[in-house]
């Protein structure tokens, strides 16, 4: 039974779900990092908040572990790359805190342009300075997103219920979502120059770092304000510092900064400047939310293989899993094949060609693709699954291509796995008879019957009459038991593939006995 270790706090409900699903959980939040790397290695899931630290080293110590929930939408504290370099699932919750931090940036906005904390402060003091708090409407503002996706529409929303003009920069949002939001999509520059108000909703990458920076800050358009809940190092800390005290901008409201915890910063020194401890998803909702949807999620997957929100894996849907179980390992199978063949030649792989054909091209394809690459490659890698196949092929400089045939064929349901090489391409299919039970139908265009095994040995020959008498009797002699016997050619006198299924692995000597007979050309034992 898959055991789970939950090393952040988590809602108990969350705790229960793993435990009415079967599954094996251990609740112990509060641990230091060697005490956790000290157990992780007994765990098949890890399911986290934000204080505790994913790294490599946590990683490496966890052999047994395949999955990592991240109750929240950042993953900034997991190490994405180790984690898909060991075959790990990273997991995160997008719309568990969504409404709630979008309802946060809205509150933020009304802080910031009515000063709402600063004159509660000095009401509390008993001043009374009505005429120093001097606020803004926000009714008829232009409201920049800088990204509208989960967070960012909500925030649209509300917005466009507040009677604003809504702006929207996201490279991934289309013309026809922004329509149906009620939002202007602009570029970038365009946004920073018309925006009264920029409120931040992207993630934070390589890409989107310093987004709001130095040049781009000092470009808004004076007197407009800055809302960040989103992720700190989105914007440049001190030129924004320097922008509010300097009078270009009118304020700012911020619940993220580029170090947290944020205990000392220029920026807590301004009138101007609204401050939250990180809050956009503090809310008993939210935490409620997420908890439970990760332990769903990675519930789903240690028993069912279903995959949802990861964010280096294809999504495969609770119901897609059952059907998609048996064609996943039609592909493993035909990859792993190509693969050893490919490794006994001794080539090096220019291209994977996977295509789909009947049933199968009607499937969800991108997990299909992923466990050919997965076979393929672990005869050459090593430990190799879906989730490192695709990263570990575009390492190699290895071109990836899915082909879906709409034409009907033999079989009503065909898969093809092609490696390319210096010397060519080799193609193995395949296809699933019964209940699912994969088999092969087709070897570098020759036609053969031929269920897996565990153990098989790959014989390339002359098609000539007394070779199967004297391979058969050679493999006797050495006490190897056939379990199954597949042949086939591509016509009478020419070339012939021998596919024979053992008992168990081919005795050593006996490899280079068979490769030594008349009319054999090549010899591989296949593993499975």
């Amino acid at each position: 039974m898959p055991r789970v270790l939950i090393s952040d706090k988590l809602s108990p409900a969350a705790v229960q779900i793993f435990r009415d699903r079967g599954l094996d959980v251990d609740f112990k939040p509060g641990l230091k990092p060697a005490e956790i790397r000290e157990i992780i290695g007994e765990y098949d899931g890890l399911a986290v908040r934000s204080a505790t630290k994913v790294t490599r080293e946590l990683i490496e110590a966890a052999p047994r572990l395949r999955v990592v929930g991240r109750a929240g939408i950042g993953v900034d504290n997991v190490d994405i790359t180790s984690a898909t370099a060991r075959g790990v699932v990273v997991m995160n919750t997008p719309f568990g805190n969504a409404i709630t931090t979008a309802e946060h940036a809205i509150a933020m906005m009304f802080a910031l342009a009515r000063q709402i904390p600063e004159a509660s402060a000095s009401t509390k003091a008993g001043k009374w300075e009505k005429n120093r708090f001097m606020g803004v409407e926000l009714t008829g503002k232009t409201l920049g997103l800088v990204g509208c996706g989960n967070i960012g529409s909500i925030v649209a929303d509300r917005a466009n219920g507040l009677r604003m003009k809504v702006i929207a920069f996201d490279p991934f949002l289309s013309e026809k979502r922004a329509v149906e939001l009620g939002v202007e999509k602009v570029e970038l520059d365009a946004l920073i120059a018309r925006a009264d108000i920029i409120t931040l909703h992207a993630p934070y990458t390589e890409q989107t770092r310093n987004i709001l920076s130095r040049e781009r800050i000092f470009a808004m358009k004076k007197g407009a304000r800055l809302i960040n809940c989103a992720r700190g190092g989105l914007v440049d800390e001190q030129a924004l510092f320097e922008a509010l005290q300097s009078g270009h901008l009118a304020g700012a409201a911020l619940d993220v900064f580029e170090t947290e915890p944020a205990t000392d910063s220029p920026l807590f020194t301004l009138e101007n400047v609204v401050c939250t401890p990180h809050l956009g998803a503090a809310t008993t909702e939210a935490q409620e939310n997420v908890a439970l949807q990760v332990a769903e999620q990675m519930s789903d997957f240690l028993l069912t293989g279903a995959v949802s929100n990861a964010i280096n894996m294809p999504s495969v849907t609770a119901e897609e899993a059952p059907r998609l179980k048996p064609y996943m390992e039609l592909a493993r199978l035909l990859g792993s094949m190509a693969g050893q063949l490919t490794v006994a030649q001794d080539a090096s792989i220019k291209a994977i060609r996977v295509e789909y054909e009947g049933q199968a091209a009607e499937l969800n394809r991108r997990p299909l693709t992923a466990a050919a690459l997965a076979g393929v490659l672990t005869p050459i890698s090593g430990a190799v699954n879906m989730v490192n196949a695709p990263v570990l092929a575009q390492q190699r400089g290895i071109e990836v291509a899915e082909t879906v045939h709409e034409r009907s064929g033999d079989y009503v349901t065909l898969l093809r796995v092609t490696v390319v090489t210096e010397g060519g391409p080799r193609s193995v299919t395949g296809t699933l008879v019964g209940t699912g039970k994969p088999r092969l139908v087709e070897i570098k265009g020759i036609a053969v019957e031929a269920d897996f095994a565990p153990h098989m040995l790959y014989v390339t020959n002359q098609d000539r009459p007394g070779f199967i008498g004297r391979f058969g009797m050679t493999l006797s002699e050495a006490g190897v038991n056939i379990a199954t016997f597949h042949l086939g050619r591509t016509a009478p006198g020419g070339d012939a593939i021998c596919l024979v299924g053992l008992d168990g692995p081919l005795p050593a000597g006996v490899l280079e006995t068979v490769r030594g007979l008349p009319l054999v050309v090549r010899a591989v034992p296949l593993a499975f």
